[in-house]
């Protein structure tokens, strides 16, 4: 058997303990549960992550990166405004379908959480490669002259609350259908409300 190097069991930890964050609640889980998870020490799993607060930062932070990495390909497309915010929502409904306990991380702890992002994770500092692609499309759609010259953080909270909200609500069971369902009309209304 191979040799895993220290970045990827770094990353077999991170999505161990997403899942067991989204199954049993952050606060739920301890070190322990995770090292015993993995079949690893207690001692071993702090080799890579100092505290629960630390890993909890280093997920965020590892969630953005994912997200913003899939953005910043479509930003780079050469295809419309309108376009790019269909693939953005597609993508994001397809990663809460596939990875669900990205979104509900981010959902359920970040958000929910700030004590457990202070000192170093204020603000947006852990999520600025997601945001920062954000910002970046929404630049380029005004530039373009698609997109209406607003407040950054009205088009953000518009665009990543309706999206946060559809898959929560989903999450809850309270959605009657698929998020495939809703694509179109929310990728549309999305647009009619950044659009000029």
């Amino acid at each position: 058997m191979a040799k895993i190097g220290k970045e990827e069991r770094k990353k077999i930890i991170m999505d161990t303990a997403l899942k067991l964050f989204a199954k049993r609640g952050f606060y739920e889980v301890t070190i322990a549960d995770i090292a015993k998870e993995l079949n690893m020490s207690v001692g071993n799993l702090y080799n890579y992550f100092s505290s629960k607060e630390a890993l909890a930062k280093e997920l965020i932070l590892y969630i953005s990166k994912i997200l913003g990495n899939r953005i910043r390909e479509i930003n780079l497309e050469k295809i419309s405004s309108k376009e790019k915010i269909k693939k953005i929502v597609e993508f994001y409904f397809q990663t809460s379908c596939e990875r669900p306990e990205l979104i509900d991380y981010f959902l359920r702890v970040y958000l929910s959480h700030k004590e457990v992002f202070k000192n170093g994770c204020e603000g947006m500092i852990c999520v600025s490669p997601f945001v920062t692609e954000i910002m970046i499309f929404l630049e380029e759609g005004v530039r373009n002259g698609e997109l209406r010259d607003q407040d950054f953080f009205t088009a953000f909270g518009l665009f990543m609350g309706y999206l946060g909200g559809m898959v929560f609500l989903k999450g809850e069971g309270m959605l009657p259908n698929d998020l495939k369902f809703y694509m179109e009309d929310i990728s549309e209304n999305i647009y009619r409300a950044l659009s000029i």
